[in-house]
């Protein structure tokens, strides 16, 4: 009986000696690893609100926006982009709605105004939880927008898109998928450079808006940069401060180049009987690249206006 009881003292210290060890082994690993702490302190960092700087200067916003409200077509591609559908976005034109190239992903969005022009309360009633938008259109309403939702800025409405793309991204906490899309969108213009021999080649970008506003556009406006980024030289014009030269329909022949790309305000493809190119019509076919075949007409709501990743996705594709 003796042996019997030493036995069964032994066992219960040999088992609270274990479950000792157990817990302090416990409260080391909870107290006393870095590297368990960071980990929940970068979920707890990750989870929280952001900070963003732009143009007007810092804001916060919510780790991961749900109902973004985009005030310019920029940010509405830069958005889908990222794989965000904005709850609503402003139109170019009463009743024009969407940019068509930008396709079902934007067919039943929600109107908030036009981009001259935001409605508040239309905006206040979607329950955005972010709104983007550009200082160089709406710096006067800043204060008031900010009021209805996080409010985020970039310095221009949209001719810088790649800057407009990654501020988008930092709003949105996407700046790794940003930065990914953005390499995919260089190595496939550098892909087709070298396909066309961009590198050894002059190309000129010409909109018709009426017989007397013809316009060339330059490395920094939209359409420009995606030629540029293909490797093609845009000439050495003498660029205003929006990276265009305006010429008469006189002075057409400064458009030529190895290559020509152009658009008539508003039409898909070349102009049929279009008052605003009929004019002149006949000093653009004397134009030699015109005459010699070396001239494309594209689509004026994607290159003139589809300003972002998507819209420079579909330029490499013309």
């Amino acid at each position: 009986m003796r042996s019997r009881r030493v036995v069964a003292a032994l066992l219960a210290l040999s088992l609270l000696a274990a479950a000792c060890g157990d817990d302090e082994d416990d409260d080391a690993t909870s107290s006393n690893d870095p590297a368990s702490e960071q980990t929940d302190e970068s979920a707890t960092e990750e989870a929280g609100p952001r900070t963003v700087e732009h143009a007007m200067g810092s804001t916060e916003v919510p780790a991961e926006p749900e109902r973004v409200v985009v005030l310019d077509s920029s940010f509405l591609d830069a958005s889908l982009a990222l794989g965000v559908t904005p709850v609503a976005a402003t139109e170019a034109i009463a009743g024009s709605g969407m940019p068509a190239y930008l396709g079902d992903a934007v067919a039943d969005m929600e109107v908030v105004g036009l981009i001259e022009e935001p409605n508040l309360e239309a905006i206040a009633a979607q329950r955005p939880d972010l709104i983007l938008g550009a200082k160089v259109r709406h710096e006067a309403l800043y204060e008031e927008l900010s009021g209805i939702a996080p409010t985020v800025f970039t310095e221009s409405s949209g001719t810088n898109w790649k800057e407009g793309l990654a501020v988008t991204a930092d709003a949105l906490g996407a700046t790794d998928e940003a930065e990914r899309l953005l390499a995919e969108y260089e190595a496939r213009a550098d892909e087709i450079g070298e396909a066309v021999g961009a590198a050894d080649m002059t190309a000129s970008m010409v909109r018709f808006l009426l017989p007397d506003q013809i316009r060339l556009y330059g490395p920094e406006t939209f359409s420009g940069t995606v030629l540029s980024d293909v490797g093609f030289e845009l000439g050495d014009h003498a660029w205003n401060e929006y990276s265009m030269f305006l010429v008469s329909s006189e002075q057409l022949e400064l458009a030529d180049a190895d290559v020509v790309f152009s658009t008539s305000y508003g039409v898909t493809g070349e102009p049929d009987a279009d008052p605003t190119f009929d004019a002149v019509r006949t000093l653009w076919e004397s134009v030699p690249a015109v005459a010699d075949g070396r001239q494309h007409w594209v689509d004026d709501r994607v290159w003139m206006l589809g300003i972002g990743l998507l819209g420079a996705e579909h330029i490499l594709d013309d």
